[in-house]
């Protein structure tokens, strides 16, 4: 399993009509800065899951007896006993406190008896290298998890054999997590949810999902209250790793009943199945390796296969999106219109808010580029506690650079000063260097029809 290259990851550099000449990418943070203390998110805000039991019962067996390529799983496997975690290599000085903050929640939210150790004998082992290492092995992976090893130098070797084929796993005592060491803080604690998640419990990813780090759209990115009570399921008690999907399935309301019960009382919505040829359309349009005229035609696909499908939630919004986003340099005017459609489908679907969020920012960022400052506050006032609230500091930090335009189109000046500055510590987290936070200063600062592009 792998954090893949694409969608929001790749959009949070993607605020002005068309690309940036000095896009900033994922810099790690080892040099002294001469820029404001980094900030960090205080205590997690976990949102409960607000669908049927009924509905989590079909996510919990597709997440866990399905691999994301679409090949079953014959056997439910976990760790059966207490779960150790060292780290290795090189980690960058974010990566400790990230994760021992993450394992906390697990132990606290998840009821996971997992710890980190400092010796190398451990279940877990999460090494920490260069990302040139990581593409050499897995091109298009950010990071990714591997059973039954525990260095990168064994992966070559071993990635074709028996030992790190999932499929024939029955339990799980020895597991690998490759990190980049060299990436933003947010992007290495990014990685560390999702291929922590997917080391300890399911391992595929569902698009229709709105609320979790088990969908490969990469909107959240820190495990959140839906993923806690399907990692909670995993480990519970009367689960054990060799079972059918049958045995699982025939323990699970119960399971959930006594876990969540509030999901009792709600109404079942059945979501749709995601179609694989609209997934292979939005990896295409957001993915590394097409042409431009490649995305732009995958991104209108996903869009007609939305359509014929008759969604209307998360998904339907997302393709609109993605055409929206590929398409700002050539049309910000059709653009724009894709990101109203998305904004649209996003307001009808529960769990969308960090959705929300994103598109606000694309919207906020054309109203400033037309020196609409007050309809861009409009836009982005409701969405900074929205990405506060998920943890996302590249998000949080792009509307507050945004909010500041904004408030200078409005004469605001001082208070605009003030945004900005209170913004570079998130922006640090979120990007990385200074030179990376620098770079998108300038790009939010050229929307600014009052600065143009030398602002």
């Amino acid at each position: 399993m792998r954090r893949v290259i694409l969608p929001f990851c790749l959009m949070l550099g993607a605020c002005v009509p068309g690309p940036s000449v000095d896009m900033p990418s994922r810099a790690a943070t080892h040099e002294i800065s001469t820029m404001p203390a980094i900030k960090s998110f205080s205590s997690p805000r976990p949102v409960p899951p607000m669908r049927s039991n009924r509905d989590i019962q079909r996510d919990f067996l597709e997440l866990s007896f399905q691999l994301e390529s679409g090949r079953t799983l014959k056997y439910f496997s976990r760790f059966e006993e207490p779960i150790s975690i060292a780290v290795t290599g090189t980690p960058p000085p974010t990566l400790i406190p990230d994760l021992n903050r993450l394992v906390h929640r697990l132990r606290t939210e998840a009821g996971i008896d997992v710890a980190r150790v400092r010796n190398g004998n451990a279940n877990i082992t999460i090494e920490a290298v260069p990302r040139s290492e990581i593409r050499r092995n897995l091109p298009k992976a950010a990071c990714f998890v591997v059973p039954n090893i525990s260095r990168l130098s064994q992966y070559r070797a071993a990635r074709h054999s028996r030992v790190t084929n999932w499929s024939l796993l029955t339990t799980r005592k020895k597991l690998a997590i490759f990190l980049p060491n060299d990436s933003s803080p947010q992007e290495v604690r990014d990685c560390l949810h999702e291929e922590l998640a997917q080391a300890l419990g399911p391992l595929n990813d569902l698009y229709r999902l709105p609320d979790s780090v088990f969908n490969d759209d990469n909107v959240h990115t820190v495990l959140t209250g839906f993923d806690m009570l399907i990692l909670r399921a995993y480990y519970a008690p009367e689960l054990r790793s060799g079972m059918t999907r049958a045995q699982v399935a025939a323990r699970l309301p119960a399971i959930l009943s006594r876990l969540n019960p509030a999901g009792d009382r709600r109404a079942p919505h059945y979501a749709s199945s995601t179609p694989r040829e609209w997934i292979e359309a939005i990896q295409t349009a957001l993915g590394p390796g097409a042409r431009p005229a490649q995305r732009r035609d995958a991104a209108l696909s996903a869009v007609r296969i939305a359509e014929a499908v008759g969604w209307r939630d998360h998904r339907r919004a997302f393709s609109h999106f993605a055409l929206g986003r590929l398409t700002q340099a050539t049309d910000p005017d059709f653009a724009q219109d894709q990101f109203v459609i998305a904004d649209q489908f996003y307001r009808r679907t529960p769990g969308s808010d960090l959705h929300r969020a994103y598109t606000a920012a694309q919207l906020a960022a054309y109203a400033i580029s037309q020196g609409r400052g007050a309809d861009a506050l409009v836009l982005l006032n409701p969405h900074l506690s929205t990405a506060e609230r998920h943890e996302n500091a590249a998000l949080l930090s792009t509307l507050m650079m945004l909010r500041a335009e904004a408030l200078d189109l409005n004469g605001r000046t001082s208070e605009a000063n003030a945004v900005r500055l209170d913004s570079l510590g998130w922006a640090r987290y979120g990007f990385g260097e200074d030179w990376a936070v620098r770079a998108k200063l300038r790009e939010i600062s050229a929307l600014n029809p009052l600065k143009g592009s030398n602002g």
